[in-house]
């Protein structure tokens, strides 16, 4: 057995990270790679890996109840009509990061979301152009960005997005589902490979 992989507590091995806290099981088991087509969803992904910056996932995975209510479940047109009032609002709020260049950038970002899918269709067509080659997912990753991620954080930025680096990118890419990156031995990883086989890529 690799050092990447536990065997939990259902006697089933999982990728190690999964054993870091309680919630990050299920996470991990229903969530964490399977692949995701809504503008909104991924959209929240990218705004809480933007607040994770500094942070531990386990801290946004505990408060993402409290950030989709805040954010008004990411729906990034009505962000993007956010005002001062809003900013001043969620800065008072407890349940979040109250990290004021986090929360501009969500603001901003929903802005040139919006912008974006004016011109490509959708937020999910535009990111899944970025999925890598079949012959690059054939095993786990180990770095922590990738050439997909560099280039589709340089043109997010070139956009006018922010809090958006590579290994930003990277983390939300592994995430929704772009690359299978759960390791060798780990029970979800066929799984997820099957949820992307059947997965119908937006825009195509």
């Amino acid at each position: 057995m690799t050092a990447e992989i536990i065997v939990a507590p259902d006697g089933k091995s999982r990728c190690r990270w999964c054993s870091a806290a309680p919630e990050f099981l299920a996470y991990h088991d229903t969530e964490w790679g399977f692949p995701v087509s809504d503008d909104h969803r991924l959209f929240e992904k990218l705004s809480l890996e933007a607040f994770q910056s500094g942070l531990s996932w386990r801290t946004i995975l505990a408060k993402r109840e409290n950030f989709r209510a805040a954010f008004r479940d990411f729906d990034f047109d009505r962000i993007a009509r956010f005002s001062q009032r809003d900013i001043t609002r969620l800065l008072k709020d407890e349940g979040i990061v109250r990290h004021r260049g986090k929360i501009e950038a969500v603001i901003n970002n929903a802005r040139q979301a919006r912008e974006l899918v004016k011109q490509e269709g959708s937020l999910a067509a535009y990111i899944w152009r970025y999925e890598p080659e079949a012959k690059q997912l054939a095993a786990p990753q180990t770095a922590s960005t990738s050439a997909e991620s560099i280039a589709l954080s340089k043109d997010l930025k070139k956009r006018g997005w922010k809090f958006i680096g590579p290994t930003t990118v990277y983390a939300f890419m592994q995430a929704m589902g772009l690359i299978n990156d759960h390791v060798e031995g780990c029970v979800i990883r066929a799984k997820v490979g099957r949820a992307r086989k059947n997965f119908k890529r937006p825009g195509r």
